[in-house]
């Protein structure tokens, strides 16, 4: 069996990814940074359905961390996927109003600790290191092409950033056996919005979007899923947007 590892498995997407790679049958750790318990509820979800995980605690913004998440992933079969997920959104706010160590803060988790995920799963899975190939995907957001004016740009301009890595990784790992996708959630019914000030975004922007509605973390998880799979076999270098048409 395989091992998937997902950053930031505790919660919102990266909960919903853990739990369907696992039914795909993935072997799956997953890293929380503070919520252990929340962690656990998904391991123990997956455990009980019949599937394999584990959870570790690892702040992406801490280099140790993530080097020892790809290890311990690792231990639980040979690690085939790696879903960088982990990040962190601000309170609302305007450019003129940001401090530098905000703007840190947030470039240090969504960007340095994105790159450090994928440089160890590329040294774990590029036959370049030996390894046997596999897939890599970042996630980013449909704030990296609408700049958040008025909101988060800061956050935007961090996952503009995860947009170019993985472009730039895709065409640096093809020949090694290593495929790199970005997916690009737009408004989604998850926590991240709580956590940014604003608990009510998803019931205050769903009704005025294409679709009507926001989107579920099972629905981006689903297509993170389907791209660690085989069945993407020649999918890379490409940014998916689940969006709903935002």
């Amino acid at each position: 069996m395989r091992s998937l590892l997902v950053t930031g498995g505790s919660r919102g997407i990266g909960a919903a990814t853990a739990r369907r790679a696992a039914a795909a049958g993935w072997a799956v750790c997953l890293t929380y940074r503070s919520d252990q318990a929340a962690a656990a509820a998904v391991v123990a979800a997956i455990e009980r359905d019949g599937g394999r995980a584990a959870a570790v605690r690892a702040d992406v913004a801490v280099e140790a961390d993530v080097v020892a998440a790809v290890e311990a992933a690792a231990t639980l079969g040979p690690l085939g996927a790696v879903v960088a997920n982990a990040g962190i959104v601000g309170e609302k706010t305007r450019v003129d109003e940001l401090t530098v160590d905000r703007v840190q803060r947030m470039l240090t988790t969504n960007v340095t600790g994105t790159i450090v995920t994928c440089r160890e799963a590329v040294r774990r899975l590029s036959t370049a290191h030996g390894g046997p190939g596999g897939a890599i995907v970042l996630i980013s957001s449909a704030a990296a092409r609408l700049g958040s004016p008025g909101e988060y740009v800061d956050y935007a301009a961090s996952k503009a950033a995860v947009d170019t890595l993985g472009l730039g990784l895709a065409k640096e790992v093809a020949a090694e056996g290593v495929r790199v996708t970005v997916v690009r959630p737009g408004i989604i019914d998850t926590e991240l919005h709580a956590s940014g000030g604003q608990p009510d975004r998803v019931a205050r922007l769903g009704p005025g979007l294409p679709t009507g509605r926001a989107g579920t973390a099972d629905e981006v998880a689903a297509a993170v899923v389907w791209l660690v799979s085989d069945e993407a076999s020649y999918v890379t270098g490409s940014v998916l947007d689940v969006a709903g048409a935002r």
